[in-house]
């Protein structure tokens, strides 16, 4: 599996800390930036990962900022992306399980980097269930043509 990752400034400390997770686990990563303290603007970052995601070139991909909140809105933006804000062990094991996320979202100033870590493993090891959950995905990807075939939503 390769894993692509982003972050703006408040999240390069964390994501110092998961790339070297992602290595412990061998797990093969595409680092899309930021790589320094120097404010940048979260957007920027989420759209690159986002963007591999939603294309098909990345199969999972990992954004972190200040809160999680604006990466996430980001990552949401683009078709088939599913991107889960995950501040605790639960949510990251559900967000894989029923909802087959694809993108994994961070609060680099919400979690702390030994939780973070334990969230990122849990993430990437945990399978889709599927069954009653690909209906429910089917009929989200159902509303995502609707709003793209009458020009609410683009891809």
């Amino acid at each position: 599996m390769t894993i692509a990752i982003g972050c703006d400034h408040a999240g390069i400390e964390l994501k110092k800390e998961i790339l070297s997770l992602l290595q412990e686990l061998h797990l093969e990563c595409i680092d899309y930036g930021t790589d320094g303290p120097q404010s940048v603007d979260y957007p920027d970052f989420g759209e690159k990962v986002s963007e591999a995601v939603s294309a098909g070139k990345i199969e999972k991909g990992i954004l972190i900022c200040g809160t999680g909140i604006g990466m996430s809105i980001v990552a949401n933006k683009f078709p088939g992306v599913r991107a889960s804000l995950c501040n605790e062990l639960f949510t990251a094991k559900m967000s894989r399980l029923h909802n087959d996320a694809n993108i994994l979202v961070l609060g680099g100033r919400i979690v702390g980097k030994d939780l973070a870590k334990e969230i990122v493993k849990t993430w990437v090891s945990t399978p889709f269930e599927g069954e009653r959950h690909r209906r429910r995905l089917d009929k989200i990807s159902h509303i995502e043509g609707r709003l793209q075939k009458h020009g609410i939503c683009k891809s």
